[in-house]
């Protein structure tokens, strides 16, 4: 079954290149993100995995855990995690999922349910490039779905997660390209009453049902 937004995060056990985790132990009361690959050594991956060691800081700022996932054992992501250091000049800073039975990949609904392990092709049996954030109540508040040929846009997880985690502080949503800062929209939800005590520094009415605000701290 496709694990949607609002759904618990499916829970499990797995070997990663830091150890053994329990993933909704692992998470705590943090916020995590665990993002998927087709296969180790791969291009597109590999340039990927360097530029999140790079934001992993930030990740960190915002409470959040960062964790992969590629269908091979832990053994070749330690390999692999040479490599991705000398090409992309970053050292992998986070844990790697070793998932070579396909137990998480099928429980995130990432791969063909009827695929199965053993030698493969980054092309046989693929992952989509798959993003999911989850919260600290394990509850999954997005996910982002890439093909393979296309490398993901880390950036813009990292905007999606500020924008979420707002949102779970304040009871906001933000608008198109929005960035930490700027304005940010008064739900629908939130009488004009409510708003004006909420917002007693006033806010902008621009159609009874978009009113704009600055962004709460």
């Amino acid at each position: 079954m496709p694990v949607r937004i609002g759904d618990e995060a499916p829970d499990f056990t797995a070997e990663t290149t830091e150890g053994t985790i329990r993933f909704h132990e692992w998470i705590g009361d943090k916020w995590a993100i665990l993002f998927s690959h087709p296969k180790d050594f791969t291009p597109v991956c590999t340039t990927e995995l360097g530029y999140m060691a790079k934001l992993k800081p930030e990740f960190d700022k915002r409470n959040t855990k960062v964790v992969g996932l590629s269908i091979d054992p832990v053994t070749d992501h330690k390999a692999w995690a040479k490599d991705i250091q000398e090409t992309q000049g970053t050292a992998v800073n986070y844990p790697m999922i070793g998932d070579p039975d396909l137990a998480v990949a099928k429980a995130y609904d990432m791969i063909h349910p009827n695929a199965s392990g053993g030698k493969r092709t980054a092309a046989d049996n693929a992952t989509v490039r798959t993003v999911f954030l989850i919260g600290p109540d394990k509850k999954v508040k997005a996910t982002l779905a890439y093909p393979m040929s296309t490398g993901r846009n880390f950036d813009e997880v990292l905007r999606l997660l500020d924008s979420v985690q707002l949102n779970a502080k304040f009871t906001v949503a933000t608008p198109l390209n929005w960035k930490p800062g700027q304005d940010v929209i008064i739900p629908a939800s939130v009488s004009d009453e409510d708003a004006k005590k909420k917002y007693p520094q006033g806010f902008k009415t621009h159609k009874p049902y978009l009113r704009t605000v600055t962004q709460p701290k």
